[in-house]
Protein backbone atom coordinates (compact mmCIF):
# COMPACT_ATOMS: atom_id res chain seq x y z
CA UNK A 1 0.00 0.00 0.00
CA UNK A 2 1.01 3.51 -0.52
CA UNK A 3 2.39 5.22 2.12
CA UNK A 4 1.39 9.45 3.20
CA UNK A 5 3.67 10.97 5.97
CA UNK A 6 1.74 12.42 8.63
CA UNK A 7 2.81 16.17 10.13
CA UNK A 8 1.56 17.26 13.62
CA UNK A 9 0.40 21.50 13.45
CA UNK A 10 3.62 22.26 14.93
CA UNK A 11 5.45 21.21 11.33
CA UNK A 12 7.06 18.21 12.89
CA UNK A 13 6.78 14.55 11.11
CA UNK A 14 5.01 12.49 13.48
CA UNK A 15 4.33 9.17 11.45
CA UNK A 16 3.20 8.01 8.32
CA UNK A 17 -0.63 6.31 7.28
CA UNK A 18 -1.05 3.95 4.97
CA UNK A 19 -3.89 4.56 1.73
CA UNK A 20 -5.19 2.89 -0.53
CA UNK A 21 -3.59 2.09 -3.89
CA UNK A 22 -6.31 2.68 -5.82
CA UNK A 23 -7.25 6.45 -4.92
CA UNK A 24 -2.92 7.34 -4.21
CA UNK A 25 -1.29 4.93 -6.52
CA UNK A 26 -3.11 5.16 -9.60
CA UNK A 27 -1.09 5.45 -12.88
CA UNK A 28 -0.76 8.66 -14.49
CA UNK A 29 -3.95 9.09 -17.16
CA UNK A 30 -3.36 12.60 -18.92
CA UNK A 31 -5.57 12.59 -21.44
CA UNK A 32 -8.45 11.78 -18.40
CA UNK A 33 -7.21 14.79 -16.33
CA UNK A 34 -7.00 17.44 -19.35
CA UNK A 35 -10.53 16.39 -20.36
CA UNK A 36 -11.71 16.78 -16.73
CA UNK A 37 -9.89 19.79 -15.91
CA UNK A 38 -11.15 21.71 -19.05
CA UNK A 39 -14.97 21.00 -17.87
CA UNK A 40 -13.75 22.51 -15.04
CA UNK A 41 -12.27 25.31 -16.82
CA UNK A 42 -15.51 25.86 -18.85
CA UNK A 43 -17.50 25.85 -16.05
CA UNK A 44 -15.68 28.71 -14.13
CA UNK A 45 -16.46 30.65 -16.96
CA UNK A 46 -18.69 33.61 -16.33
CA UNK A 47 -20.10 33.61 -19.37
CA UNK A 48 -21.15 37.10 -19.28
CA UNK A 49 -19.79 38.62 -23.02
CA UNK A 50 -22.62 40.43 -25.23
CA UNK A 51 -22.35 42.90 -27.87
CA UNK A 52 -24.99 44.00 -29.53
CA UNK A 53 -26.97 43.78 -33.10
CA UNK A 54 -28.60 46.36 -35.14
CA UNK A 55 -32.05 45.79 -33.60
CA UNK A 56 -29.89 47.06 -30.19
CA UNK A 57 -27.79 50.02 -31.42
CA UNK A 58 -29.14 53.25 -31.13
CA UNK A 59 -29.54 55.40 -34.23
CA UNK A 60 -31.18 54.28 -37.66
CA UNK A 61 -35.03 54.15 -38.51
CA UNK A 62 -34.83 56.12 -41.90
CA UNK A 63 -33.44 55.05 -44.95
CA UNK A 64 -30.28 56.68 -45.75
CA UNK A 65 -30.70 57.85 -49.89
CA UNK A 66 -33.86 56.41 -52.25
CA UNK A 67 -33.67 52.69 -52.79
CA UNK A 68 -33.01 53.90 -56.67
CA UNK A 69 -31.21 56.23 -58.61
CA UNK A 70 -28.28 57.92 -56.68
CA UNK A 71 -25.83 55.07 -58.19
CA UNK A 72 -24.52 54.25 -54.35
CA UNK A 73 -25.72 50.50 -52.97
CA UNK A 74 -28.99 49.69 -51.28
CA UNK A 75 -28.68 50.77 -48.05
CA UNK A 76 -31.75 50.06 -45.42
CA UNK A 77 -30.26 51.61 -42.18
CA UNK A 78 -27.43 53.04 -41.04
CA UNK A 79 -27.55 50.71 -37.80
CA UNK A 80 -26.72 47.76 -40.45
CA UNK A 81 -23.22 45.57 -39.55
CA UNK A 82 -21.77 46.76 -42.95
CA UNK A 83 -21.68 50.53 -41.72
CA UNK A 84 -19.46 52.08 -39.09
CA UNK A 85 -21.58 52.21 -35.61
CA UNK A 86 -23.14 49.41 -36.75
CA UNK A 87 -24.56 46.27 -34.72
CA UNK A 88 -22.56 43.71 -34.49
CA UNK A 89 -23.35 40.24 -36.70
CA UNK A 90 -23.54 36.98 -35.50
CA UNK A 91 -21.64 38.38 -32.35
CA UNK A 92 -21.42 36.67 -28.52
CA UNK A 93 -23.89 36.69 -26.38
CA UNK A 94 -23.90 35.58 -22.72
CA UNK A 95 -24.19 31.86 -22.45
CA UNK A 96 -23.45 28.70 -19.87
CA UNK A 97 -20.23 27.23 -20.82
CA UNK A 98 -20.42 24.47 -18.09
CA UNK A 99 -21.58 20.72 -19.08
CA UNK A 100 -21.78 17.60 -17.56
CA UNK A 101 -19.58 14.59 -17.17
CA UNK A 102 -19.97 11.45 -15.39
CA UNK A 103 -19.47 11.11 -11.77
CA UNK A 104 -17.12 7.87 -12.11
CA UNK A 105 -14.85 10.05 -14.74
CA UNK A 106 -14.47 12.77 -11.91
CA UNK A 107 -13.60 10.70 -9.28
CA UNK A 108 -11.54 8.49 -11.05
CA UNK A 109 -9.45 12.19 -12.63
CA UNK A 110 -9.14 13.25 -8.76
CA UNK A 111 -7.87 10.08 -8.19
CA UNK A 112 -5.18 10.38 -10.81
CA UNK A 113 -4.21 13.74 -9.55
CA UNK A 114 -3.89 12.80 -5.92
CA UNK A 115 -1.62 10.12 -7.26
CA UNK A 116 0.62 12.31 -9.20
CA UNK A 117 0.85 15.02 -6.09
CA UNK A 118 1.59 12.20 -3.77
CA UNK A 119 4.13 11.15 -6.36
CA UNK A 120 6.00 14.56 -7.02
CA UNK A 121 6.57 15.06 -3.09
CA UNK A 122 3.25 17.74 -3.03
CA UNK A 123 0.90 15.83 -0.66
CA UNK A 124 0.74 15.18 2.71
CA UNK A 125 -0.88 14.23 5.73
CA UNK A 126 -1.83 16.61 8.69
CA UNK A 127 -2.87 15.51 12.15
CA UNK A 128 -5.37 17.11 14.17
CA UNK A 129 -5.45 20.92 13.68
CA UNK A 130 -6.37 23.03 16.82
CA UNK A 131 -6.64 26.59 16.71
CA UNK A 132 -7.60 28.60 20.16
CA UNK A 133 -9.14 31.39 18.49
CA UNK A 134 -10.42 32.63 15.26
CA UNK A 135 -7.30 34.27 14.42
CA UNK A 136 -5.18 34.96 11.06
CA UNK A 137 -2.20 35.19 12.65
CA UNK A 138 -2.27 32.02 14.23
CA UNK A 139 -3.21 30.34 11.32
CA UNK A 140 -0.22 32.08 9.60
CA UNK A 141 1.64 30.64 12.54
CA UNK A 142 0.74 27.13 11.86
CA UNK A 143 0.99 27.42 7.87
CA UNK A 144 4.81 28.76 8.62
CA UNK A 145 5.92 26.07 10.68
CA UNK A 146 3.78 23.19 8.24
CA UNK A 147 6.20 25.09 5.77
CA UNK A 148 2.94 25.66 3.45
CA UNK A 149 3.93 28.15 1.12
CA UNK A 150 1.71 30.40 -0.84
CA UNK A 151 -0.81 28.09 -3.55
CA UNK A 152 -1.28 25.42 -0.55
CA UNK A 153 -4.63 24.11 0.02
CA UNK A 154 -5.55 23.08 2.54
CA UNK A 155 -8.50 19.88 2.73
CA UNK A 156 -10.53 19.21 5.90
CA UNK A 157 -13.63 16.87 6.49
CA UNK A 158 -15.69 19.84 7.77
CA UNK A 159 -14.18 23.47 7.58
CA UNK A 160 -15.91 24.76 11.40
CA UNK A 161 -16.40 28.31 11.78
CA UNK A 162 -13.05 28.94 14.18
CA UNK A 163 -10.92 27.43 10.97
CA UNK A 164 -12.69 29.70 8.47
CA UNK A 165 -12.55 32.71 9.96
CA UNK A 166 -8.79 32.25 10.98
CA UNK A 167 -7.67 30.97 7.16
CA UNK A 168 -10.19 33.62 4.80
CA UNK A 169 -8.03 36.77 5.06
CA UNK A 170 -4.59 34.70 4.25
CA UNK A 171 -3.50 34.71 0.02
CA UNK A 172 -2.75 32.16 -1.37
CA UNK A 173 -3.93 29.57 0.93
CA UNK A 174 -7.02 28.11 0.66
CA UNK A 175 -9.29 25.53 3.19
CA UNK A 176 -11.52 23.65 1.51
CA UNK A 177 -13.78 20.94 2.78
CA UNK A 178 -13.00 17.08 1.06
CA UNK A 179 -16.10 17.29 -0.66
CA UNK A 180 -15.47 19.84 -2.20
CA UNK A 181 -11.99 18.84 -3.49
CA UNK A 182 -12.05 18.86 -7.44
CA UNK A 183 -8.75 17.46 -9.81
CA UNK A 184 -8.05 21.29 -10.83
CA UNK A 185 -7.71 22.05 -7.58
CA UNK A 186 -4.96 19.56 -6.74
CA UNK A 187 -3.52 19.91 -10.43
CA UNK A 188 -2.89 23.82 -9.40
CA UNK A 189 -1.67 23.25 -5.81
CA UNK A 190 1.69 23.91 -4.85
CA UNK A 191 1.42 21.67 -2.06
CA UNK A 192 -1.73 19.56 -0.46
CA UNK A 193 -2.39 19.31 3.22
CA UNK A 194 -5.01 16.91 3.64
CA UNK A 195 -6.41 15.64 7.41
CA UNK A 196 -6.55 12.22 8.26
CA UNK A 197 -10.11 12.61 8.57
CA UNK A 198 -10.37 13.60 4.49
CA UNK A 199 -7.96 10.49 3.47
CA UNK A 200 -10.31 8.15 4.30
CA UNK A 201 -13.50 10.43 2.84
CA UNK A 202 -11.29 9.81 -0.33
CA UNK A 203 -10.62 6.02 -0.26
CA UNK A 204 -14.70 5.83 0.97
CA UNK A 205 -15.34 7.11 -3.07
CA UNK A 206 -18.30 9.41 -2.39
CA UNK A 207 -16.30 12.58 -3.92
CA UNK A 208 -19.27 13.75 -6.07
CA UNK A 209 -18.73 15.25 -9.48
Amino acid sequence: MAKIDVYAQTGKKSGSVDVQDAVFARPNNTALLHEVVVREQASRRQGTHATKDRGMVSGGGKKPWRQKGTGRARAGSNRSPLWKGGGVAQGPQPRDYSYRMPRKKVRAALQVALSQALRDGRLAALGELELSAPKTKEFVTVLKQLDAPQGTILVVTELNETLGLASRNVPGVVVVEANDLTPYDVVTAHRLLISKDALAHFEGGSNAA
